[in-house]
């Protein structure tokens, strides 16, 4: 693999040239699907197994790096709060005869009561899944888990990944504590937390149980937290309400905003949406972004610089676009 990006750019200087012989022949942003006019699953390429993954030897250089340099990554079952227990509880045998508004009001109580900052359900879709890997479990409570933006704000420096790492374990028990308590009522649930990547991707059902619009830097934009905030779910078959998309003029705003654009160093955030999977989308290059990001430690510099995510501009933001969207 010579010393450029799929687009010819250079990377040599701008990239640790450990990375550079690891680079695969295939495009991430071909796997992801970019340019497709069709409508399919995801394919797995980052946060599964790597001996399965063209862009495997990568992802174990980069969690092998960040270990090393920044040890209160480690061990994360033990580390910064831990992920709360792996087994699960036993399926009661019974049920309470409640509705499913009640499930609804009961599991989200019970998630907010056990670290989440946020609770929301969306019935799921095969295309969620990645290919390969659906379950036939109907609905997810997707939850958020808010970050704090001041150790947000060091990336790409240690603290950042330290405070993202943090939160992912948060995420994790959360997920874990509701699927047992949903598993005590006589349901079914699994729980999934980041940072690796369970059966689906938690992005689009979080977006259709309205936690937020999708911004141009590739991630959620939630009205309280901006962007600073990780996503756990638990997949169940317990009977549930689903929630609707939340819409706060997060996607016209984005439009002309250059703010993580131009705070990009290796430059993967396109101006403009573009057609993935079918979809028209906000979407990060790939190939530019992952070497970069293996690099700093998961980098987020985007979401750090996001103007929603700061907390002393993105409570007046919203009012403004609300307004906008009163007026309209």
């Amino acid at each position: 693999m010579s010393g450029h990006a799929f687009d010819g750019t250079p990377l040599s200087g701008e990239i640790d040239p450990e990375q550079l012989p690891m680079i695969p022949d295939v495009s991430g942003n071909t796997i992801n699907g970019l340019g497709e006019t069709e409508r399919r699953q995801p394919s797995p390429i980052y946060w599964h197994n790597p001996r399965e993954l063209a862009w495997g030897e990568l992802q174990t250089w980069m969690l092998k790096k960040t270990a090393h340099e920044v040890p209160e990554t480690r061990a994360l079952d033990h580390q910064l709060g831990g992920r709360g227990s792996k087994e699960r509880a036993p399926v009661a045998k019974s049920r309470a005869g409640k509705s499913a508004e009640e499930w609804t009001e009961a599991a989200k109580a019970f998630a907010l009561s056990h670290e989440a900052d946020q609770a929301a359900v969306a019935e799921m879709r095969t295309e969620w899944f990645f290919e390969g890997m659906e379950e036939d479990l109907p609905r997810i409570v997707i939850m958020a888990v808010r970050m704090d933006h001041a150790d947000l704000a060091a990336a790409p420096e240690p603290p950042s990944i330290i405070e993202v790492m943090r939160q992912y374990n948060r995420g994790t028990r959360a997920a874990r504590a509701l699927a047992d308590w949903i598993r005590k009522q006589g349901y079914r649930a699994e729980p999934h937390g980041g940072p690796t990547a369970g059966p689906l991707t938690l992005i689009p059902p979080a977006l259709a149980a309205g936690l937020g619009e999708l911004g141009k830097h590739g991630s959620i934009i939630n009205r309280e937290f901006g962007a600073s905030f990780r996503l756990a779910g638990v997949l169940t078959d317990m009977p549930l309400v689903a929630d609707r998309p939340d819409g706060f003029g997060v996607d016209d705003f984005c439009m002309n905003c250059r703010v993580c654009e131009k705070a990009c160093p290796p430059d993967a955030i396109a101006p403009a949406k573009q057609t993935v999977r079918g979809v028209e989308k906000w979407y990060v290059d790939f190939d530019k972004c992952v070497p970069y990001f293996n690099q700093t430690y998961g980098c987020g510099i985007c979401i750090a610089v996001c103007p929603w995510s700061r907390p002393e501009v993105g409570p007046k933001l919203l009012q403004k676009m609300l307004r906008r969207l009163d007026r309209a």
